[in-house]
């Protein structure tokens, strides 16, 4: 028999259809109900049916088709049935009236001998009715494997957010599935597993399945995804994890539900994401990185567990007024190629592979640094912030920090450091001013522009503009002046 095309649509069970009393459906003849289901309902009066049946149908006939000659001494029966069979039908529905008043005894023997369940629909069954019935019980049956599916999905997140995120994943999955989960290493040990666990011969044959979707393949043969089996009446699944690194989810249950292969396949992709982190070692090697910082070591001491440099820094803002969010945060690292992220403030940091040097993105506006190496990360930051405040200013989706020769660097920048603090030192105890008179000053004297970029009020600039003149007693008008006190504030 071949296999039936059955649609993606949960299989209603024949038991189901006969427990339905309006229906008042009698099994005449066939293998239990218990071990068929139905997929679809097919109304058909041909004498051969199967060109017309696609597999898993309750056919349904009143026997129209039936000559006055068929009868015990003929095969018309026989041929009729197993055209059934052979075409993949899951069912015979036989309407009594407005034909025949009973059903043909050489039907019943026909259905009996070929294994085909034959059921005996009542006049006051319509052949509209029993389809009515299949579809209402499979919609039952959709809404239960949504819940089923919905319902395992959040435990399974939840459990994917605790401290020990791989074993509490494999509990709820064995849960789930009333059966055992395991987790098997690139090399095919098992790593952990959780539930009830089978026997040696089923263990035995999960491990040959894994190595079916695991690592070690024949060369230019890729492993298939996901793999099934049955040993001793028990369902065998392996899911191969998708962060290539040989991975393997394996699953045994007794039995397999509609929409266990989605909670294992939700499973498999977040133990995934868990392995890959764990294997591939940015996890480890990032949590490394922080804890040697925090007790004291340089940061081009830790640079090269974060990955090769040099190294931008890149400031980012939302367009809009609303602050970034973790999430929003999380997706913009992920679009700029690095996990290195810091949502806090009104802007996003985001520390990036120079060699990943980023463009301009929808719905954020960003300033990027020069390239440097580790120890100069501080210096980065502050140009990251200058130039995303006056991408801000200007309206322009991304500003990047523009390190050129200038007339500034023929002198020593110990000397021009002390000459710098000595123009600015009026404004030394007012840090507020000090960025205000640079910002204004980067901006062509621009109050608006400049409003935007520090994100206050036009008179708030003016009024600490004028501030600055008074105390460094000077003509903020006077472009020679502007020239002097714009080089000093590069130098502090």
């Amino acid at each position: 028999m071949p296999d039936p095309a059955v649609p993606p649509t949960p299989p209603v069970p024949l038991t189901a259809l006969l427990a339905r009393e309006d229906l008042a459906l009698r099994q005449l003849a066939g293998p239990p109900a218990e071990d068929v289901v139905i997929h679809w309902v097919h109304t058909s009066e041909m004498a051969d049916p199967y060109p017309y049946l696609l597999g898993g149908e309750l056919l349904l006939s009143a026997g129209v088709h039936i000559p006055d000659a068929a009868g015990p001494g003929t095969s018309y029966f026989d041929d009729y049935v197993s055209r059934i069979v052979a075409a993949g039908g899951a069912a015979l529905g036989f309407g009594v009236a407005p034909v025949h008043d009973t059903v043909p005894e050489g039907l019943v023997a026909a259905c009996a001998s070929q294994g085909l369940p034959l059921l005996e629909v009542p006049p006051r069954t319509t052949f509209s009715g029993v389809a009515r019935a299949v579809w209402q019980l499979m919609a039952r049956a959709r809404l239960a494997e949504l819940r089923h599916v919905t319902e395992a999905q959040q435990s399974l997140a939840a459990a994917a957010s605790r401290p020990d995120p791989v074993p509490s994943v494999l509990r709820q999955l064995a849960g789930r599935l009333g059966g055992w989960a395991v987790l098997y290493g690139p090399e095919g040990t098992e790593i952990a597993s959780t539930g009830r666990k089978p026997g040696d011969e089923v263990r035995a044959a999960l491990s040959r399945l894994a190595a079916v979707v695991g690592p070690a393949r024949a060369a230019g043969a890729p492993a298939p995804s996901s793999a099934t089996d049955s040993v001793a009446g028990l369902h065998l699944a392996a899911y191969g994890l998708g962060a290539g690194h040989g991975f393997v989810l394996g699953v045994v249950a007794a039995q397999r539900t509609p929409g266990d292969h989605t909670v294992a396949s939700v499973a498999a992709v977040l133990l995934s994401l868990l392995t890959g982190e764990q294997q591939s070692g940015t996890g480890a090697a990032r949590s490394s990185a922080l804890v040697r910082l925090l007790l004291g070591a340089p940061p081009e001491e830790v640079a090269g567990l974060l990955g090769d440099g040099p190294w931008l820094v890149v400031h980012a803002r939302p367009d809009g007024d609303g602050a970034p969010d973790p999430v929003a945060a999380s997706a913009l690292g992920a679009a700029l190629g690095s996990a290195l992220v810091d949502p806090a403030g009104d802007a996003v940091r985001v520390l990036v592979p120079a060699g990943r040097a980023p463009d301009p993105l929808p719905g954020w506006t960003l300033g990027v640094s020069a390239a440097v190496a580790p120890h100069d990360w501080p210096t980065a930051d502050t140009q990251a912030a200058r130039a995303l405040a006056r991408a801000r200013a200007t309206r322009s989706p991304l500003q990047r920090h523009s390190a050129r020769p200038a007339l500034a660097d023929l002198v020593p920048s110990q000397e021009a450091a002390v000459h710098a603090r000595a123009v600015l030192a009026p404004l030394t105890a007012h840090p507020a001013l000090t960025e205000t008179l640079r910002t204004w000053l980067s901006l062509h004297g621009s109050w608006d522009r400049t409003a935007v970029a520090l994100s206050v009020h036009r008179n708030t600039v003016r009024q600490r503009v004028a501030r600055c003149a008074t105390l460094l007693e000077t003509d903020l008008d006077d472009p020679d002046v502007r020239m002097e006190l714009w080089f000093a504030l590069r130098h502090v």
